[in-house]
């Protein structure tokens, strides 16, 4: 069984996944790469562009903060916090400022009640759990011959992880749409300057695209295996 499972055809799904991931990652870091050398005519950074925002909208209760990394930019609502990382803070490309504006507009999904929003925040601590232990239970079911029960308990739980992956696709999306509405409603960005945030919320939707495409395919492999299993029986 050892065997069986470390060395089959199914693995070429897992490779598949991860070269979309990397061609993902490569195209959304070439994209902010080539709009962060392009400067906005308002003037303003990242962490200015994103207080505008809630400023605009009334938002009184999340504040900015700056966190190291690279486009490590998230909105943490139990803090309270929408972070920024190095390159978008300070910096006063379209790109940063679509990056901050996208930031705000999951602060604004959230101000809003924007279901999705909440089905994914319900679904962190399961998907989690799911995507870390669900697989190493599905391969101590096949390398030790357990029962189908078993092995079918361990790809139920790393389906929520997919799951979790497929909620998150709506949720970025919605944020992109509302960041654009909000950059060229408020006057932050040119219509011309607009595009180039565009086109980097794009880039960054398809790494969401292909984690999930990444996870789908996972979960193929472990229901094939697990069918195999059976069929040998």
């Amino acid at each position: 069984m050892y065997g069986y499972y470390y060395f089959d055809w199914t693995y070429i799904l897992v490779i598949i996944g991860a070269v979309i991931c990397m061609a993902a990652s490569a195209q959304v870091q070439s994209t902010y790469r080539r709009y962060s050398t392009v400067r906005s005519s308002c003037g303003m950074t990242g962490a200015m562009a994103a207080q505008e925002i809630l400023n605009r909208n009334s938002v009184t209760d999340v504040h900015i903060e700056h966190v190291r990394g690279e486009l490590t930019d998230h909105y943490d609502p139990r803090a309270g916090a929408v972070r920024l990382s190095d390159a978008v803070y300070g910096s006063t490309s379209v790109a940063a400022i679509g990056v901050a504006a996208h930031e705000c507009g999951h602060v604004m999904q959230h101000e809003r009640g924007y279901v999705p929003l909440q089905i994914r925040t319900a679904l962190v601590p399961v998907a989690n759990f799911g995507s870390n232990v669900g697989i190493w239970v599905v391969i101590l079911g096949l390398i030790l011959g357990l029962s189908d029960t078993f092995v079918n308990i361990g790809i139920a739980l790393f389906s929520f992880g997919v799951l979790f992956q497929l909620v998150t696709l709506p949720v970025e999306i919605n944020a992109s749409r509302r960041a654009l509405a909000m950059l060229t409603d408020y006057r932050i960005l040119s219509p011309e300057e607009e595009r180039g945030s565009r086109a980097v919320l794009r880039a960054a939707a398809m790494t969401y695209v292909a984690a999930a495409a990444s996870s789908i395919l996972q979960l193929l492999r472990l229901v094939i295996l697990a069918g195999g299993r059976r069929r040998d029986d």
